[in-house]
């Protein structure tokens, strides 16, 4: 289930055990939730028998699926949520009540050297000896933090998807109900690429240049943050909540909404980042049919 968010042994029993308690109390089999949650059922028993970890994304499509905070699974997540950070971040993310608050991002100066180079003239445009002068460094020097131009490149797209994952985690847990979730979902999104338009630019124009490996890690954070999303219009379908026909390809036309915003969102334009948030989330209600 990609990266453990817990992985000694007490922690996977602690998940585990509490997934089969809610479970159970809900009358939820354990073949549908492997079901909703697109795993076998032997990886659905192997978690709730504390056999196997589970990530902070898949714990909180968990939490949404059993209509609790992800809290009530496993409290220390948020803890471990802050101790996890890019390479050359020096003050990233904040999580909990702070998720909406979006502090400079400071970085060591070769990365800062780097995300100015790559928006400026591209990944492929931008050369070691280009970073290593707006970084105030030899060549020689630069090598000294970063081997090559391609792990800087990671060391961001892996910064961006931490930062907006863990915000992401935060703002769903504040939800009560599929609607409710689904709403600070969108408006987080918005607010991340917005704020974070840099990071989402260079994110969106440069998967196409990371190194297999790295691009499967990171697209398969992205897709992680996709289904953050689509369990909450698969419940709110369910409910009723949403009469789209369409709830898996509305899920998937409102993510690209929001992460559009760093194509062309301008700091100091006509509407603030806020702002536009708060229309999306509006327009992302009326594309998936709720009018309420």
């Amino acid at each position: 289930m990609s990266e453990h968010l817990a992985t000694d042994d007490d922690a996977r029993a602690t998940i585990g055990r509490r997934v089969r308690q809610l479970r159970t109390a809900r009358g939820i089999s354990l073949r549908r939730l492997a079901a909703e949650l697109a795993v076998s059922p032997a990886t659905m028993s192997a978690v709730e028998n504390g056999r196997t970890g589970v990530d902070a994304v898949r714990l909180a499509q968990i939490a949404g699926l059993l209509n609790v905070p992800v809290e009530q699974l496993f409290p220390e997540w948020s803890t471990d949520l802050r101790q996890r950070s890019g390479r050359g971040v020096l003050a990233m993310a904040v999580v909990g009540e702070d998720w909406r608050r979006f502090p400079p991002i400071e970085l060591d100066a070769p990365l800062a050297a780097a995300l100015a180079a790559f928006l400026e003239v591209g990944y492929h445009g931008a050369t070691i000896r280009d970073i290593a002068q707006r970084a105030g460094l030899s060549v020689p020097g630069l090598y000294h933090h970063y081997a090559s131009k391609q792990e800087m490149l990671v060391a961001i797209l892996d910064l961006t998807m931490d930062d907006l994952q863990t915000r992401m985690l935060a703002a769903r847990a504040e939800g009560r109900d599929p609607v409710a979730r689904f709403a600070l979902l969108v408006e987080c999104l918005a607010l991340f690429h917005t704020h974070r338009r840099e990071l989402g630019f260079v994110g969106a124009s440069e998967m196409r240049s990371l190194q297999p490996a790295a691009r499967e890690r990171v697209a398969a954070a992205r897709r992680a943050v996709q289904r953050m999303v689509d369990v909450e219009v698969k419940l709110a379908a369910q409910d009723g909540s949403f009469t789209t026909p369409h709830a898996h390809e509305a899920s998937r036309a409102v993510v690209t909404m929001c992460t559009a915003l760093s194509q062309w969102f301008q700091a100091g334009g006509p509407s603030t980042p806020e702002e536009v948030a708060h229309l999306y989330v509006d327009l992302a209600l009326d594309l998936v049919g709720n009018h309420s």
